[in-house]
């Protein structure tokens, strides 16, 4: 089922989410319905908060942007292979390298790309759909769409890392979002 997408502004955005335990109710059922809907609404990567949820879990598929590259592009993120898979309860444990713009977009703020500046590389502590504890580095663009997705776990957007006088040109822009006077191809929340 194709979860509806909550649009900036409303306040589960802002939220810090919290650990779940294999007990969550419907949680298989979810994670199906997340997959549905980030793949919907042409996504790459989908938070829990994103659809109304404040809990730490968020699927990515990484290797549909990794596989549209051009061979030379794919030189510019070796070792990126690209990832499709469930985090829950993820953790940073480390983030390093040069940091590096990239022009990012999200579902919950559409029509809107910027260039934000992340690190090459992202360690991360996270149990998979099966409660399997993982600990893995993750590279290049796969780290970049995690580290977005994992923001929205900490109630942080990527606009949040913008200057603030480009804040300040799209306040208009967000504005409209958070009122609902926008329109997507996929359904959406907006807070009243």
């Amino acid at each position: 089922m194709i979860l509806p997408i909550v649009a900036y502004g409303h306040p589960v955005l802002r939220k810090v989410s919290e650990d779940i335990t294999p007990d969550y109710p419907h949680l298989q059922q979810f994670i199906a319905n997340m997959w549905e809907t980030m793949y919907g609404s042409s996504g790459v990567g989908l938070a829990a908060p994103q659809v109304n949820k404040a809990i730490r879990l968020f699927v990515v598929d990484s290797e549909q942007i990794i596989n549209n590259l051009e061979e030379d592009e794919k030189a510019e993120y070796p070792g990126d292979q690209g990832v499709k898979q469930v985090f829950i309860n993820a953790h940073i444990v480390d983030a390093e390298g040069k940091e590096w713009p990239y022009n990012e977009g999200c579902l919950s703020i559409p029509k809107i790309r910027e260039d934000v500046y992340r690190p090459e590389t992202i360690r991360l502590r996270y149990v998979d759909e099966n409660f399997q504890p993982h600990e893995r580095t993750f590279h290049g663009i796969t780290a970049r769409v995690i580290f977005h997705e994992y923001d929205h776990l900490d109630g942080k957007l990527f606009i949040d890392y913008l200057k603030p006088l480009k804040r300040r040109m799209l306040k208009g822009k967000l504005e409209d979002i958070s009122k609902g006077k926008i329109s997507t191809d996929y359904k959406m929340i907006f807070h009243k």
